[in-house]
């Protein structure tokens, strides 16, 4: 009777076991990679400024004119501005960063020196 009685109390262990390996599955699987991208989107609206080419969550493709605390100004065509919430915006397509630094040309790195005696043989 006593290995009965241990039999069945050690079995509830197991469907405990299972449910906090799902919660755990879930997390890493679902929960962690969207507070990740969460994140990256918040990082990406904070960083918005005059003269980023962004993409809205509609798909219209602007340029961005002014912003302020919650706001963005966009500039869909010459002439024509609209407002937007910050969470609106989608993607940054062009960061004036990338605009604003031009890459200057390394200058080119010297070879060996050219031998202008060039030998030539015969073969007899």
């Amino acid at each position: 009777m006593s290995y009965a009685a241990q039999a069945q109390g050690g079995g509830s262990f197991m469907p405990l076991l299972l449910i906090v390996l799902l919660f755990g599955v879930m997390y890493f699987m679902m929960i962690r990679p969207q507070q990740k991208r969460r994140r990256e989107a918040q990082a990406m609206q904070s960083s918005l400024g005059p003269g980023d080419d962004i993409v809205t969550i509609g798909g219209l493709h602007a340029t961005v004119v002014a912003v302020e605390d919650d706001v963005v100004t966009v500039e869909l065509a010459p002439g024509v501005n609209a407002r937007f919430a910050r969470p609106a915006i989608a993607r940054v397509v062009n960061s004036r960063a990338a605009v604003e630094e031009p890459v200057e040309p390394e200058p080119p790195v010297a070879d060996e020196p050219v031998n202008p005696i060039v030998e030539t043989r015969k073969n007899d």
